[in-house]
Protein backbone atom coordinates (compact mmCIF):
# COMPACT_ATOMS: atom_id res chain seq x y z
CA UNK A 1 0.00 0.00 0.00
CA UNK A 2 1.40 3.19 -0.95
CA UNK A 3 1.36 6.81 1.11
CA UNK A 4 -0.81 8.64 -2.49
CA UNK A 5 -0.18 9.00 -6.01
CA UNK A 6 1.32 10.98 -8.82
CA UNK A 7 0.04 11.78 -11.81
CA UNK A 8 2.24 13.06 -14.40
CA UNK A 9 1.94 13.72 -18.39
CA UNK A 10 3.52 11.66 -20.89
CA UNK A 11 7.46 12.14 -20.40
CA UNK A 12 8.46 12.81 -23.54
CA UNK A 13 7.06 15.87 -23.27
CA UNK A 14 5.72 16.79 -19.97
CA UNK A 15 8.49 19.48 -19.00
CA UNK A 16 6.34 20.27 -15.52
CA UNK A 17 5.94 17.06 -14.94
CA UNK A 18 9.49 15.99 -14.94
CA UNK A 19 9.45 18.60 -12.18
CA UNK A 20 7.37 17.42 -10.04
CA UNK A 21 8.37 13.58 -10.66
CA UNK A 22 12.26 14.45 -9.61
CA UNK A 23 11.50 15.95 -6.21
CA UNK A 24 9.40 13.27 -5.44
CA UNK A 25 12.12 10.67 -6.48
CA UNK A 26 14.62 12.80 -4.79
CA UNK A 27 12.63 12.78 -1.30
CA UNK A 28 11.78 8.93 -1.73
CA UNK A 29 7.93 9.44 -0.73
CA UNK A 30 5.98 6.02 -1.54
CA UNK A 31 3.73 6.86 -3.94
CA UNK A 32 2.15 5.27 -7.20
CA UNK A 33 2.92 6.69 -10.74
CA UNK A 34 0.23 7.67 -13.10
CA UNK A 35 1.12 8.63 -16.11
CA UNK A 36 -1.71 10.31 -18.14
CA UNK A 37 -0.89 10.97 -21.99
CA UNK A 38 -1.48 14.43 -23.61
CA UNK A 39 -3.27 15.09 -26.49
CA UNK A 40 -1.35 18.38 -26.62
CA UNK A 41 -3.92 20.99 -25.99
CA UNK A 42 -6.67 20.28 -23.15
CA UNK A 43 -6.41 16.71 -21.66
CA UNK A 44 -9.19 15.51 -20.51
CA UNK A 45 -7.67 12.87 -18.34
CA UNK A 46 -5.98 15.56 -16.00
CA UNK A 47 -8.77 17.91 -15.79
CA UNK A 48 -10.78 14.54 -14.20
CA UNK A 49 -8.17 14.36 -11.35
CA UNK A 50 -6.15 17.43 -10.88
CA UNK A 51 -8.12 20.38 -9.20
CA UNK A 52 -6.10 22.79 -11.04
CA UNK A 53 -6.42 20.79 -14.34
CA UNK A 54 -2.57 20.52 -14.88
CA UNK A 55 0.17 17.79 -13.78
CA UNK A 56 2.08 17.10 -12.26
CA UNK A 57 -0.13 16.38 -9.39
CA UNK A 58 0.58 14.85 -6.19
CA UNK A 59 -1.73 13.21 -3.52
CA UNK A 60 0.37 12.22 -0.27
CA UNK A 61 -0.61 11.76 3.29
CA UNK A 62 -3.99 13.53 2.84
CA UNK A 63 -1.59 16.35 1.27
CA UNK A 64 -3.15 17.31 -2.46
CA UNK A 65 -0.30 19.53 -4.66
CA UNK A 66 -1.12 20.47 -8.36
CA UNK A 67 1.42 22.95 -8.69
CA UNK A 68 5.17 21.77 -9.24
CA UNK A 69 7.06 24.45 -7.06
CA UNK A 70 4.71 23.52 -4.33
CA UNK A 71 5.74 20.01 -4.43
CA UNK A 72 9.45 20.81 -4.72
CA UNK A 73 8.56 22.87 -1.37
CA UNK A 74 6.56 19.67 0.09
CA UNK A 75 9.11 17.56 -0.52
CA UNK A 76 11.74 19.40 0.61
CA UNK A 77 9.79 18.43 4.29
CA UNK A 78 10.90 15.34 4.00
CA UNK A 79 14.35 15.88 2.27
CA UNK A 80 15.99 19.24 3.44
CA UNK A 81 18.90 18.82 1.32
CA UNK A 82 16.63 19.45 -1.27
CA UNK A 83 16.93 23.06 -0.93
CA UNK A 84 20.84 24.25 0.02
CA UNK A 85 21.94 24.61 4.18
CA UNK A 86 23.02 27.79 3.67
CA UNK A 87 20.37 30.81 4.42
CA UNK A 88 22.15 32.96 1.58
CA UNK A 89 22.23 30.49 -1.11
CA UNK A 90 19.06 28.99 -0.09
CA UNK A 91 17.29 32.32 -0.85
CA UNK A 92 19.47 32.04 -4.29
CA UNK A 93 18.33 29.01 -5.01
CA UNK A 94 14.38 29.92 -4.49
CA UNK A 95 15.03 32.65 -6.32
CA UNK A 96 16.37 31.78 -9.30
CA UNK A 97 13.89 28.09 -9.06
CA UNK A 98 10.88 31.28 -8.96
CA UNK A 99 12.63 32.89 -12.21
CA UNK A 100 12.14 29.52 -13.99
CA UNK A 101 8.64 28.99 -12.68
CA UNK A 102 7.42 32.32 -13.71
CA UNK A 103 9.70 33.22 -16.89
CA UNK A 104 11.49 32.29 -20.24
CA UNK A 105 8.19 32.14 -22.53
CA UNK A 106 9.79 32.40 -25.16
CA UNK A 107 12.16 29.41 -24.55
CA UNK A 108 9.13 27.46 -23.93
CA UNK A 109 7.24 28.87 -27.25
CA UNK A 110 10.29 28.20 -29.62
CA UNK A 111 11.81 25.35 -28.09
CA UNK A 112 9.01 22.92 -26.71
CA UNK A 113 10.25 19.80 -24.63
CA UNK A 114 10.49 16.91 -26.78
CA UNK A 115 13.33 14.66 -25.71
CA UNK A 116 13.60 12.68 -29.13
CA UNK A 117 12.76 15.08 -32.00
CA UNK A 118 14.59 14.56 -34.96
CA UNK A 119 16.00 16.94 -36.96
CA UNK A 120 15.89 19.29 -34.38
CA UNK A 121 19.55 20.57 -33.61
CA UNK A 122 19.95 23.74 -34.77
CA UNK A 123 16.60 24.87 -34.97
CA UNK A 124 13.84 27.11 -33.52
CA UNK A 125 16.30 29.25 -31.92
CA UNK A 126 14.08 32.60 -32.17
CA UNK A 127 15.26 36.26 -30.95
CA UNK A 128 13.49 35.67 -27.92
CA UNK A 129 14.72 32.33 -26.49
CA UNK A 130 18.54 33.81 -27.13
CA UNK A 131 17.75 36.02 -24.63
CA UNK A 132 16.20 33.32 -22.58
CA UNK A 133 19.11 30.99 -22.96
CA UNK A 134 21.49 33.98 -22.70
CA UNK A 135 19.97 34.98 -19.06
CA UNK A 136 19.74 31.16 -18.09
CA UNK A 137 23.37 30.80 -19.23
CA UNK A 138 24.55 33.78 -17.50
CA UNK A 139 22.27 32.60 -14.41
CA UNK A 140 23.91 29.16 -14.23
CA UNK A 141 27.57 30.54 -14.13
CA UNK A 142 26.81 33.09 -11.41
CA UNK A 143 25.36 30.39 -9.09
CA UNK A 144 28.09 28.03 -10.12
CA UNK A 145 30.31 31.12 -9.44
CA UNK A 146 29.18 31.64 -6.05
CA UNK A 147 27.84 28.58 -4.68
CA UNK A 148 28.80 25.62 -7.11
CA UNK A 149 32.33 24.51 -5.29
CA UNK A 150 32.43 20.78 -4.74
CA UNK A 151 30.47 19.04 -7.21
CA UNK A 152 28.82 19.79 -10.84
CA UNK A 153 25.18 21.24 -9.99
CA UNK A 154 23.95 24.61 -9.36
CA UNK A 155 24.94 24.37 -5.28
CA UNK A 156 28.40 22.12 -5.62
CA UNK A 157 27.43 18.30 -4.68
CA UNK A 158 23.43 18.17 -4.69
CA UNK A 159 20.57 17.89 -7.06
CA UNK A 160 18.39 20.53 -5.62
CA UNK A 161 15.33 21.66 -6.12
CA UNK A 162 17.14 24.55 -8.17
CA UNK A 163 18.24 22.23 -10.69
CA UNK A 164 14.99 20.03 -10.58
CA UNK A 165 13.43 23.37 -12.03
CA UNK A 166 16.19 23.70 -14.53
CA UNK A 167 16.32 20.17 -15.60
CA UNK A 168 13.55 20.47 -18.26
CA UNK A 169 15.61 23.24 -19.93
CA UNK A 170 18.31 20.98 -20.25
CA UNK A 171 16.20 18.72 -22.02
CA UNK A 172 15.23 21.79 -24.65
CA UNK A 173 18.89 22.41 -24.84
CA UNK A 174 20.11 19.20 -25.66
CA UNK A 175 17.18 18.67 -28.08
CA UNK A 176 17.81 21.52 -30.00
CA UNK A 177 21.35 22.33 -29.37
CA UNK A 178 21.63 26.35 -29.26
CA UNK A 179 24.94 27.43 -29.12
CA UNK A 180 25.71 27.52 -25.52
CA UNK A 181 28.73 28.92 -23.56
CA UNK A 182 31.16 25.65 -22.73
CA UNK A 183 30.34 25.86 -18.72
CA UNK A 184 26.86 25.72 -19.93
CA UNK A 185 27.42 22.81 -21.78
CA UNK A 186 29.32 20.88 -18.49
CA UNK A 187 26.39 21.65 -16.45
CA UNK A 188 23.44 20.34 -19.14
CA UNK A 189 25.80 17.43 -19.37
CA UNK A 190 26.14 17.37 -15.47
CA UNK A 191 22.31 17.02 -15.37
CA UNK A 192 21.83 14.49 -17.77
CA UNK A 193 23.76 12.09 -16.09
CA UNK A 194 22.01 12.15 -13.35
CA UNK A 195 20.77 8.43 -12.74
CA UNK A 196 16.92 10.12 -12.35
CA UNK A 197 17.35 11.50 -15.87
CA UNK A 198 18.83 8.47 -17.15
CA UNK A 199 15.64 6.69 -15.75
CA UNK A 200 13.14 9.32 -17.28
CA UNK A 201 14.46 9.33 -20.78
CA UNK A 202 14.67 5.47 -20.37
CA UNK A 203 10.97 5.52 -19.47
CA UNK A 204 9.63 8.33 -22.01
CA UNK A 205 11.54 6.14 -24.78
CA UNK A 206 9.36 2.96 -24.02
CA UNK A 207 6.54 4.57 -24.37
CA UNK A 208 3.57 3.35 -26.35
CA UNK A 209 4.07 4.43 -29.86
CA UNK A 210 0.04 5.68 -29.53
CA UNK A 211 1.41 8.46 -27.07
CA UNK A 212 3.36 9.95 -29.61
CA UNK A 213 2.09 13.53 -30.63
CA UNK A 214 2.99 14.36 -34.35
CA UNK A 215 3.96 17.98 -34.24
CA UNK A 216 6.48 17.19 -31.37
CA UNK A 217 8.02 13.88 -33.36
CA UNK A 218 8.08 15.33 -36.76
CA UNK A 219 11.30 17.58 -37.51
CA UNK A 220 10.95 20.84 -37.03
Amino acid sequence: MTDGMLYIGTKRYSSWSLRGWLPVKLAGLDVAEVVIPLAGGVTPGVRAVSPGGTVPYLEHQGAKLWESLAIAEYCAEFAPTLWPADRIARAHARAIASEMHAGFRELRMAMPMTLFRPGAAGKCLTEGAAADIARIAALWADTRARFGAGGPYLFGAAFTNADVMYAPVVCRLLTYQPPLPAAAQEYCAAVRAHPLMEQWYAEAAREPAERHLEKYEAAP
